[in-house]
């Protein structure tokens, strides 16, 4: 099998999705194929008919962010189909996300109840929204008591126990700003996201050093290792899933290295 062209994938997304779409009423003259004529999807979307055509062609043409986002409805695409024509152009939809939630929903909320290690809920802020037992008794200072800030990157800046717990605490502190930035990319102008920035750059020089560093990293599991008072250096395979409905909200898992 021959390794496939984006252009040529993009080119049948894109007329696929064209002649899905219901002749328009006022439509005159027959019609060989289904769905809507090039010259009226190039209409709807105010770009040129050559464009599209060489688009469905595979070409090799320039495709701004706005110029899709405006094919983007008039193929009348949903939220997943609108996200692949992006993918496929290789561009970024210059739409903001859809807000997240503030509310998680309930089975959301109960997913590190079904856990026997330890596991917790993050939001889009990295808020922690539910979490379980084992999580409670591992995360001391931030999981265990009601009344502690539950934000992890507060947890980790803020609260001196955690330098403490936290094995190699400055290379996983360092990661884990990287890691965050990422997500903060994606939400610019979010104001809880904003909020805390500013708070920890105003609280804590480690925080502000490696935020100035720019570095930008995926969220990845591995090894994670913690200093507990009781059984000494405890590691465990940490693992992070995302909630495919809720694409924002992290569940955590650490599962116990033998």
């Amino acid at each position: 099998m021959s390794e496939p062209n984006p252009r040529s994938l993009l080119g049948a997304f894109i007329r696929a999705h064209r002649e899905r779409l219901p002749v328009p009423t006022k439509a005159a003259g027959r019609r060989r194929t289904p769905g809507w004529r090039r010259e009226e999807l190039a209409d709807a979307a105010g770009v040129g008919v050559t464009w599209i055509t060489w688009l469905e062609q595979g070409r090799d043409v320039s495709a701004s962010p706005q110029a899709l986002a405006r094919l983007a409805q008039a193929l009348q695409l949903n939220a997943a189909e609108r996200a692949s024509l992006f993918d496929l152009a290789g561009r970024r939809d210059p739409v903001e996300p859809a807000e997240p939630l503030s509310t998680l929903p309930a089975q959301v909320l109960a997913l590190p109840g079904l856990m026997r290690v330890p596991a917790y809920v993050l939001d889009h802020a990295w808020t922690a929204r539910a979490w379980n037992a084992p999580a409670a008794a591992l995360f001391v200072g931030w999981l265990d008591t009601p009344q502690t800030e539950k934000n992890l990157l507060r947890y980790v800046f803020l609260e001196p126990r955690a330098q403490t717990l936290i094995a190699d605490w400055t290379e996983r502190s360092r990661r884990l700003v990287a890691e965050f930035r990422s997500d903060f990319s994606r939400r610019p102008r979010d104001a809880a996201m904003g909020a805390l920035v500013e708070e920890l750059l105003a609280h804590s020089p480690e925080f502000a050093a490696r935020w100035r560093q720019q570095t930008v990293l995926a969220r990845e599991g591995g090894e994670r290792a913690f200093h507990v008072p009781s059984k000494g250096l405890v590691r465990y395979e940490q693992t992070t899933l995302i909630v495919a409905a809720h694409p924002e909200v992290k569940l955590v898992c650490l599962a116990p290295i033998i």
